[in-house]
């Protein structure tokens, strides 16, 4: 297939709401201690989403912000992506919503489903329209209000995430990070690890599905940690391999922010420097989707990327899915 551009990201903002939640606050609900959360999480507090405020409503601020930003005009977006695993409705999708949300009256929309690793999936599917040349402009959404799915009597899930959006404009020119290589997988044989159990076809709602609280979100967090970690690197080392890199190539770890330890044992497979590896997962939790799009933008606003840098980004998610994506900093 001959390429007729290189897709990249020429934009990317984030939004996060105001309310935030501690994990004293959360000592105060469930049997949990801050001392306990921050030992095995890393987390220290997460942000919540106001009870009217939706993923719509998060993906169309950031949205918005990467817009106004790079003073490309709603109207000149040809498609919208939305990454989430916590649609405003199951259907419309939740990209319709935000297509009207921000006047992108021009834009095709629709929303993807791959949990955590949403936003990288977003990224490769922009890139495969827009190096095929079916499009030019494209908005790759992930925007996440878990603690609509939080089952607050759940110690074990409740304190892990929280609410947030990224979007990312991604163009066919001008400057930005390149969107190189891009590695994906999933193994459907391990469903039940993560999962929202009712509400779709399979289990509609019912008195019982209520009474079970089947509506809620459920992990089983050991065997996740041991998969993450495993298929996280796996994917990393691919990427690499099929980009011609090694580690010593790559300026910044961009991990979902899962948890911190997670995020270090990833990090000790390839002796990454503590200090290249980007982390907001003591401040914002595990927002699903949307974390490396959150990361990516604080990342970006920190540090100046130098030309040619190289930026690894890895996820892991229900599905079981996972990923690892190459951005490059590029002038032109």
């Amino acid at each position: 297939m001959k390429i007729s551009s290189k897709a990249r990201i020429v934009d990317i903002k984030s939004y996060l709401p105001k309310r935030i939640l501690t994990n004293q606050e959360l000592e105060k609900i469930v049997d949990t201690s801050d001392e306990w959360i921050v030992s095995r999480t890393g987390m220290h507090e997460r942000r919540i989403a106001d009870a009217n405020e939706f993923p719509s409503d998060m993906g169309a601020n950031a949205a918005i912000k990467a817009l106004n930003s790079s003073g490309i005009l709603p109207e000149n977006v040809e498609l919208i992506l939305v990454a989430t695993m916590t649609p405003d409705y199951i259907s419309p999708s939740t990209a319709s919503v935000i297509q009207a949300k921000i006047g992108a009256s021009n834009a095709a929309a629709m929303d993807l489903g791959a949990a955590c690793t949403g936003f990288l999936y977003g990224l490769s599917m922009a890139k495969a329209y827009i190096e095929s040349g079916m499009y030019k402009t494209i908005l790759v959404i992930a925007t996440e209000k878990m603690s609509a799915f939080m089952d607050y009597q759940d110690r074990k899930t409740c304190v892990l995430f929280g609410d947030g959006a990224a979007a990312a404009l991604i163009t066919d020119t001008g400057p930005g990070l390149s969107i190189d290589t891009i590695c994906l997988g999933s193994d459907g044989t391990l469903v039940d690890l993560v999962k929202i159990p009712a509400g779709g076809s399979k289990f509609p709602a019912t008195p019982e599905t209520i009474a079970q609280r089947a509506h809620y979100f459920q992990m089983e967090g050991n065997e996740v940690f041991k998969h993450a970690v495993r298929r996280m690197t796996a994917a990393a080392r691919d990427c690499l391999h099929k980009a011609g890199l090694d580690e010593s190539q790559v300026g910044w770890l961009v991990p979902h922010q899962a948890n911190k330890r997670i995020i270090d044992a990833i990090a000790k497979q390839f002796n990454f420097a503590d200090e290249n590896v980007f982390k907001t997962v003591h401040k914002y939790g595990n927002t699903s989707a949307s974390s490396i799009g959150i990361a990516l933008d604080e990342l970006l606003q920190e540090n100046q990327i130098a030309e040619g840098e190289n930026l690894l980004l890895v996820a892991f998610g229900g599905g079981l899915t996972w990923g690892a994506c190459i951005l490059s900093k590029i002038s032109k």
